[in-house]
């Protein structure tokens, strides 16, 4: 447990999967503060249940007025179109910070919107699951995740310093960049891997006949690899809007490395790729580990 944060009453506005965890993550290492979030009636009622939340809100603006950080975990849309009234509801002192999976559009939007109102911070939480919802919410889902943050090092900000330390006590290693380098990099690693995932379940899915092949040949390593096709369309459709040029161009690059294979299928050069692809899992394994 940690000591108190300067933050002491929080709105989460979206208490599902991602503003479920943070509520009940916060709430066990602050549990002085008070957490009150804005949701559906039924959402918000499971999330008082499971201790996600303090005090629920009916309205954006009261659940926005008197908190010292606002957490937005809304969709990319609602969240664009909510961001004109949380600015007005927020008191000139809060910390303002999103948790969407694509920042240009939202930061840009939100440049304009505050001004010299409270301090609007975007973020991006590297942590999910392909099924989202209040009820797979859990207070370790940050722990050992990279945590985007739309500033530098040398912002000397006293609130983003605050929830700087907040992600590193939720057990989240902050990352700090710019919104089109995240946008970049989110496109590669992880919005790339969702449509792969969909691609290759298309496949499956289509060469798949009467009598159960191959689908019914398929072993553990299909499911991993096609674990992400189990997220759904709504919430994946708005990062396609908004991170289109950056997906596109990692579609192409695979579309390259798969003309690659398909040219190299009866050379040796296959090696080589192979050893590549070792690579990065090994890297990707350490980093877990």
């Amino acid at each position: 447990m940690a000591d108190s944060t300067r933050f002491h009453r929080v709105a989460i506005l979206g208490t599902g999967l991602i503003g479920g965890s943070f509520g009940l993550a916060l709430r066990r290492n602050f549990p002085q503060s008070v957490v009150v979030g804005w949701d559906k009636p039924a959402v918000l009622d499971r999330a008082l249940e499971i201790g996600a939340i303090s005090e629920a809100s009916s309205s954006l603006e009261s659940a926005v007025s008197d908190a010292d950080l606002v957490y937005i975990a809304l969709p990319i849309s609602v969240t664009l179109e909510s961001l004109p009234a949380i600015s007005a509801a927020a008191k000139n002192s809060a910390l303002i910070t999103d948790a969407c999976s694509t920042k240009s559009v939202i930061c840009n939007l939100a440049e304009k919107v505050f001004g010299t109102r409270a301090r609007f911070l975007g973020g991006h939480p590297v942590a999910g699951k392909e099924i989202s919802g209040i009820n797979r919410a859990t207070p370790d889902l940050f722990c050992g995740a990279r945590y985007a943050l739309i500033a530098t090092l040398e912002d000397d900000d006293a609130r983003v310093t605050e929830f700087t330390a907040v992600v590193r006590t939720l057990g989240a290693e902050p990352l700090f960049c710019d919104a089109e380098t995240h946008d970049w990099a989110a496109g590669v690693v992880s919005h790339l891997p969702q449509l792969v995932a969909v691609a290759l379940s298309r496949v499956v899915l289509d060469e798949t006949d009467e009598t159960g092949l191959p689908a019914s040949l398929a072993g553990s390593g299909l499911r991993d690899t096609v674990r992400l096709a189990g997220s759904p369309y709504a919430v994946w459709r708005d990062i396609c809007l908004t991170n289109s040029d950056n997906i596109a161009r990692a579609l192409d690059r695979v579309s390259q490395a798969i003309d690659y294979l398909r040219t190299n299928l009866t050379t040796h050069e296959l090696e080589g790729e192979f050893a590549s692809a070792n690579e990065l899992y090994k890297i990707l394994r350490t980093r877990r580990e």
